[in-house]
């Protein structure tokens, strides 16, 4: 391993000093390839004075140290915390050697644009002493300055920033816990002969990096929506106990892994063109942003889509006089789930997928739960159930494309949003909300559906939110942007169709 340790402190003979000389020091014992940078020492302007970075010439220091920092794997930054963040001296070097081309690029590919991380191979760690305790500083200053170092400045440029060490309080401390602290920075220096974290903090990233690839925020919705089926074919909660019923959720558990893990595959061109991808659109981005490889995700899918074979095999085992409409349901949502993307149906990239995606997240589970329970397929109950709760997906699926529109289109894929625009998108995402609470208050008006009390009536305001912002928000876009306001007020559309029936036939 090459590490870089980098003193920015403005005194080369402060405590800052001596934490990176003893962090050294602990890497040289183990074995580690170490310079040392102290960036005090260096002839540079901290200014920035063209109009971009890049176009300033780097005085002999600076491209020293750019040299260094691509040599480097490991990048240890050692600095005062003032006033809340880095000194200035940290402040201008980053200005001065983080500029583009170096440290990231933006590009243009046909439609698609986007950032491109020059630095992604490279993690780092900070060392940052402070006068405030750190506990302060950590919990209820929220740590701005450590923020804005990790996620603005090292993240932007794609490094992964993998452990922080703070040193406080500076000016209340003792020789002694001066020496401890110097001790500390020891140690951690002799840890990277085991790499630049601990096992603990690999195992635990590797962990948050499969459940984000996961998306497990939209599977709470699946349970729902499967349970009112079931509920609706017993008219018991028992029925929600029972072997066939968690068999059944474990199928959707396991199909739903599978589709979110390939169309991350499949996706991947978009995704990566994708400049306005947010927690709602644009994926998980694990393999956009390395985190892991095409390798992995494939076996993911793989075991995902075993486990949902095995599971489905388990429902038509328990599934009684209902085996023949059960196994036709297994087979029809697990072509439409994977086809979303996969090959040959690719249903995303014929404008298909907003219908697909509102299909296999709503009736088509409803289905499962009424039919794996027991319940005749025909009986017009679980399609009037179902229909509803479809039209409110619609929304969220296609606000979903307005800011990967370009993306989209640049990977040849055809949302709505990508076919018709932003104004199409918009009037199919208005009069599917609306369509979807007037269905709904109408089935409860007839008594046609028994299971949607008078909290259905909310239903309504609420579609003409979504109607309104819409209309404010995306209607008339000439160029993608996040719209984070309008996916909430969409997502949370659907619930009404899922939790008010549930609580009911509960």
């Amino acid at each position: 391993m090459r590490a870089l340790v980098v003193l920015a402190h403005p005194r080369t003979d402060s405590l800052c000093g001596d934490l990176a000389r003893a962090y050294r020091d602990g890497a040289l014992e183990a074995g580690v390839d170490v310079r040392f940078l102290a960036l005090a020492d260096l002839e540079f302007d901290h200014d920035v004075r063209t109009e971009c970075s890049s176009a300033q010439p780097l005085e002999d220091d600076l491209a020293e140290a750019e040299s260094l920092i691509r040599w480097a794997d490991h990048l240890v930054f050692v600095y005062p915390n003032w006033w809340g963040t880095m000194p200035a001296l940290l402040k201008g070097f980053f200005d001065r050697v983080f500029r583009p081309g170096f440290a990231f690029e933006f590009y243009e590919e046909g439609e698609g644009a986007g950032r491109r991380e020059l630095l992604d191979d490279t993690t780092a760690e900070l060392l940052v002493t402070m006068d405030v305790p750190p506990w302060v500083y950590r919990w209820i200053q929220r740590a701005p300055g450590t923020n804005a170092v990790k996620g603005a400045t090292l993240g932007f440029a794609g490094i992964r920033t993998t452990r922080t060490t703070y040193f406080g309080s500076v000016e209340d401390s003792s020789l002694d816990e001066r020496r401890t602290w110097l001790s500390r920075a020891a140690d951690l220096g002799r840890g990277l002969e085991n790499g630049p974290e601990s096992r603990t903090r690999r195992i635990a990233r590797q962990a948050r990096t499969a459940v984000g690839a996961l998306r497990l925020q939209f599977y709470p919705m699946a349970w729902v929506a499967y349970a009112v089926g079931a509920l609706a074919a017993t008219g018991s909660t028992a029925a929600l106990s029972s072997a066939v019923f968690w068999a059944g959720f474990g199928f959707l558990l396991f199909l739903e892994a599978a589709t979110v893990l390939s169309n991350e595959l499949a996706d991947y061109e978009t995704d990566r063109r994708n400049a306005f991808a947010g927690p709602f659109t644009g994926g998980s981005r694990v393999l956009v942003d390395d985190e892991l490889d095409s390798r992995a995700l494939l076996a993911g899918a793989t075991a995902a889509g075993v486990a949902a074979v095995a599971f489905g095999l388990a429902v038509l085992g328990l599934a009684g006089g209902s085996t023949v409409p059960a196994a036709l349901l297994l087979v029809g949502l697990s072509a439409l789930a994977l086809g979303y993307t996969l090959p040959p149906l690719r249903l995303s990239y014929r404008t298909l997928g907003e219908l697909d995606v509102a299909a296999t997240h709503s009736l088509l589970v409803v289905l499962c739960g009424y039919v794996f329970l027991g319940g005749d397929a025909t009986n017009p109950l679980p399609w009037l159930l179902g229909a509803p709760m479809l039209l409110s997906v619609l929304p969220s699926i296609t606000m979903a494309g307005v800011p990967d529109r370009r993306a989209d289109r640049a990977a040849g894929k055809e949302t709505i949003a990508a076919r018709f625009g932003f104004d199409g998108a918009a009037a199919v995402a208005a009069g599917t909300a609306v369509a979807a609470a007037a269905v709904a208050v109408g089935l409860h008006l007839s008594g046609a559906v028994t299971a949607y009390g008078p909290l259905i009536y909310l239903t309504v305001p609420h579609a003409l939110v979504i109607a309104w912002l819409v209309r404010d928000r995306v209607r008339g876009l000439d160029a993608p942007r996040r719209i984070d306001g309008v996916m909430i007020a969409s997502l949370t559309f659907i619930a009404w169709f899922g939790v008010v029936p549930l609580v009911e036939l509960a």
